[in-house]
């Protein structure tokens, strides 16, 4: 198969992704951004179910496309495939005989029953990448469980440090198990990679919603495993660190982030609070005394506006900032100036605008050295007859 001519540091590296949904998807999509070709594996007529997720839809009615789709898709390409036919499992077969990756979501076992185990696998392609992703693990007593992300949210704990309060735990606003699963997995197939150059070796790279969250439980989780102390939802204030949270001002909310002495003692300057009063003076003291910590500082918050007080604490030092909805976010300035977004063209809905990749690569001297054209997301089959053909012809890639 000839890979079109895209840059980045994968650049040459084939992906075929039998994933749907979003854990899968968002671990291509981060390998196509670093420059994998992305053959996005689909079932015929239907597609990813991230395609009828919605609304919002957008473009023609005779044809919508989903914008959940669109946010976990970019740079691949669709080929629809039956892999419960003969026909379907030789194409898929001919793929991976020639691909460097193969990432799948399935519930443990479907892989198996489709006829590619690892022991196929191997016989296949020795030097494979396998990227699988379940919902709680591949094995032990609740292996074959189904990973939908709220439920992982919550059977992992974090819904439990969420929210208002102990008594209302909340899911994050984004279905972010999934997505960190997604992460995980595509920095252990650059793992692995990078280890098949020196050992020639390919590598089976597992993770799952379940093993993603608990990797980011940080802090919260020594506060049980080494000081043996459940922790709970506290809201918009940091459990360990005060004043560091959301407070209000005469017109809105203000974030504030206080995480030393000497940055307290500049933020209680702005706010004509007394920074030796012995409730706050260290730490410690201000985390025991948040709420009364809290009260004293809303007292003066209150009395003038948000931008007023983000200007004389940025001049202070204080770290601070706003609350922005998301329309704030994408015409932010400091936003575009990272590229954060990327146009493209779609095939039906023109050029449109999508959250651009979160990594930018460059050379020491400050040259651009990662992937610079972006695809859209392809139509259902879009890249069928061109993928077949290319099989057809032969070659390596």
């Amino acid at each position: 198969m000839t890979a079109p001519t895209v840059s980045g540091p994968l650049a040459g590296t084939l992906v075929v992704d039998l994933s749907r949904a979003l854990a899968g998807p968002q671990a291509t999509m981060m390998l196509g951004d670093m420059g994998a070709r992305v053959v996005k594996v689909e079932t015929p007529g239907t597609g990813d179910d991230s395609r009828s997720w919605g609304p919002p839809f957008v473009g023609p009615e005779d044809d919508p496309v989903s914008t959940y789709f669109l946010s976990a898709n970019r740079n691949k390409e669709s080929l629809q495939l039956d892999l419960k036919s003969e026909a379907g499992r030789e194409t898929l077969t001919r793929l991976l005989e020639r691909a460097d990756v193969l990432v799948e979501n399935f519930r443990p076992g479907v892989l198996d029953r489709l006829g590619f185990g690892m022991a196929r696998l191997e016989e296949l392609n020795p030097g494979l990448v396998v990227l699988s992703i379940s919902g709680f693990g591949h094995d032990g007593p609740e292996g074959g469980r189904a990973g939908y992300d709220q439920i992982a949210q919550g059977e992992a704990g974090l819904m439990s440090l969420t929210g208002p309060s102990p008594d209302q735990p909340t899911r994050v606003g984004v279905p972010i198990g999934d997505l960190l699963a997604g992460m995980y997995g595509a920095f252990g197939v650059a793992a692995a990679l990078a280890d098949r150059a020196r050992t020639g070796r390919g590598t089976v790279v597992r993770t799952s919603l379940l093993a993603a969250i608990v990797g980011v439980h940080a802090f919260q989780g020594t506060r049980w495993t080494v000081a043996k102390e459940v922790p709970q939802a506290s809201g918009n204030h940091h459990p360990a660190i005060a004043p560091y949270g959301a407070f209000r001002a005469q017109d809105g909310i203000i974030q504030v982030a206080v995480g030393n002495d000497a940055q307290w003692r500049a933020m209680a300057a702005v706010l004509g609070l007394d920074a030796a009063d012995p409730r706050f003076a260290t730490g410690r003291d201000r985390v025991a005394r948040r709420a009364e910590l809290i009260e004293a500082m809303e007292e003066r918050l209150t009395g003038r506006p948000a931008a007023e007080w983000l200007a004389l604490l940025a001049e202070a030092g204080v770290p601070s900032g706003k609350v922005r909805t998301l329309d704030e976010v994408y015409t932010w300035e400091q936003t575009l100036s990272q590229g954060l977004l990327v146009d493209v063209d779609h095939p039906t809905l023109g050029t449109v605008q999508l959250p651009g990749p979160p990594l930018r690569l460059e050379t020491l001297t400050g040259a651009p050295a990662g992937r610079r054209e972006h695809t859209a997301p392809p139509l259902l089959g879009q890249h069928d007859q061109q993928i077949l053909q290319e099989l057809r012809d032969g070659g390596d890639r």
